[in-house]
């Protein structure tokens, strides 16, 4: 059942949680829940684009220079996007900053390309994208809402805590440390959670 492609991707083959790829940007770029989605979301149209370019082309690409065409058709939608961030929404570029350019070597889009768009076809090859860009989407933009929930206070820069927390906040989730610590807090749920289905 062609569904699995993209079903897949969002929990049993989570590029983060359970692939384990593409943490620079999980770790750099969620300090808010807006910088995590907005990260999410770029790289989505990325990923599911460039999907798509090379599960057309696949017939007509040699196998010698397929890497370097895949690098090309990839910074092509690294630089689209780029482009509308500096356009529409300047003020999450300023923070995303060099986490947009690096997705050209972000090694899950790559990775999509070559193992899977490069030998199937078009709608495989979305379906397959799609799934990892939500799964890869929805655990940037929840680990940005949990960031910014224990480092200010506030999702989506609302406050939800009583002002006396949002006076001491917990600083630590700001830096990499705190990231470090939460995508092994959410690794190990998944692992559990991923365990007990595959005892019973």
């Amino acid at each position: 059942m062609k569904l699995k492609y993209f079903t897949s991707g969002i929990v049993k083959e989570n590029p983060l949680l359970i692939l384990m790829i593409g943490l620079c940007p999980a770790l750099a770029t969620t300090v808010s829940a807006r910088d995590g989605f907005g990260m999410g979301i770029a790289a989505s149209f990325v990923l599911i684009a460039s999907n798509l370019v090379v599960s057309l082309i696949r017939r007509y690409v040699p196998n010698s220079i397929r890497i370097p065409i895949f690098i090309i058709i990839i910074s092509t939608f690294v630089t689209i996007i780029d482009y509308v961030l500096q356009a529409y929404q300047p003020a999450l570029y300023s923070v995303l900053g060099v986490f947009v350019p690096l997705i050209v070597v972000n090694c899950l889009i790559l990775g999509r390309a070559e193992a899977f768009a490069y030998h199937h076809g078009v709608w495989d090859s979305f379906l397959d994208g799609a799934g990892k860009a939500v799964g890869f989407t929805l655990v940037l933009g929840l680990m940005g809402i949990i960031r910014e929930l224990f480092a200010a206070g506030t999702v989506f820069g609302v406050a939800v805590t009583p002002a006396g927390y949002r006076e001491q906040p917990m600083l630590f989730m700001v830096f990499a440390p705190g990231a470090f610590l939460l995508i092994g807090i959410l690794k190990s749920i998944v692992n559990r959670l991923t365990a007990g289905k595959a005892r019973s």
